[in-house]
């Protein structure tokens, strides 16, 4: 297993701990990974990464992979963590992007940081509960609906609850990678993804190390989807892309619906018969295209 690991303290006496992917002479994107996930959540093949032109920089959220927990932490907490992240590594300038859990982090990012964030990447991501009330769960799979309840009941019961999960999912990756979703009802185009042995490699790595010292990021993120963000999507200052899936079951699309709506003069990408994995070959090129140059090679 690869662990590609740097660390760098933070102000408040965290450590975080990143990784870094693509040209290393590139432009720099920051990746907020997914829920849960890490930072060694990466597109399979480095060389297509690569020649697109960008260093990409992923690191693992508070509370995830070697990261410090950072305890009630909003949505909006992010942007101090990566503010000093960009610092250590000298980016005055930077693309942000997120993927599901990841895509209001990105938001977040770009919103607090209007004169650092070139662009900003929303892929498949959540929603605010908070406005969206019971149609947050409209479209979304039953075993998704029941984590986010043990989220609504309280720390103690999530904690519980995910460590159990969590224990499940790395024995079934052991198994069989392309059945770390378990019993989520997928469409045909997230299971082809996930069962590609290239990825599988990323499955495993990612399993593995994101809750190596506990399922906490992946409890806190929970909960911070379920309260206020500490930020309105709607301020937003930075040209930003929303895309979805219209088969996604895990983030459905009426959260993607919304953040288009919401994000000031968003430019979307809707795939009619994608999930929530999509294509991860084709995206990279397209995203990076996006994030680098404001290229939309995409229609709709």
């Amino acid at each position: 297993m690869t662990t590609n690991l740097q660390t760098v303290d933070l102000p408040d006496g965290r450590t975080l701990a990143y990784a870094e992917w693509g040209d290393p002479s590139g432009r720099p994107v920051i990746v907020c990974h997914g829920t849960p996930g890490c930072r060694l959540n990466r597109h399979p093949n480095q060389e297509l990464v690569r020649s697109t032109g960008a260093r990409v920089i992923a690191f693992d959220r508070a509370g995830y992979g070697r990261s410090t927990r950072n305890p009630g932490r909003q949505v909006a907490d992010i942007v101090g963590d990566v503010s000093a992240l960009a610092d250590h590594l000298g980016f005055e300038r930077f693309a942000v992007t997120g993927g599901s859990g990841g895509g209001p982090h990105a938001l977040a990012v770009a919103a607090a940081l209007p004169e650092r964030v070139t662009r900003v990447g929303c892929i498949v991501g959540v929603a605010p509960y908070d406005v969206l009330g019971d149609e947050w769960f409209t479209g979304m799979d039953p075993m998704n609906v029941k984590e986010f309840g043990w989220a609504l009941e309280g720390e103690q019961r999530l904690q519980e609850e995910l460590t159990r999960e969590d224990r499940e999912m790395r024995q079934r990756v052991e198994r069989d990678p392309s059945t770390v979703l378990g019993d989520f009802d997928l469409p045909e185009s997230d299971r082809a993804v996930l069962g590609r042995a290239d990825v599988a490699t990323v499955i495993r790595d990612s399993t593995a190390e994101q809750s190596v010292n506990g399922v906490w990021g992946w409890v806190d993120d929970d909960l911070a989807f379920t309260r206020p963000w500490g930020f309105d999507p709607s301020t937003l200052r930075v040209p930003a892309s929303v895309w979805w899936g219209v088969a996604d079951v895990l983030v459905p699309p009426t959260h993607g619906e919304w953040l288009a709506r919401t994000v000031p003069g968003a430019v979307t990408r809707v795939q009619q018969g994608g999930g929530h994995q999509m294509d991860p070959d084709r995206d990279v090129i397209l995203l990076n295209a996006w994030l680098l140059d404001g290229e939309v090679r995409w229609d709709g």
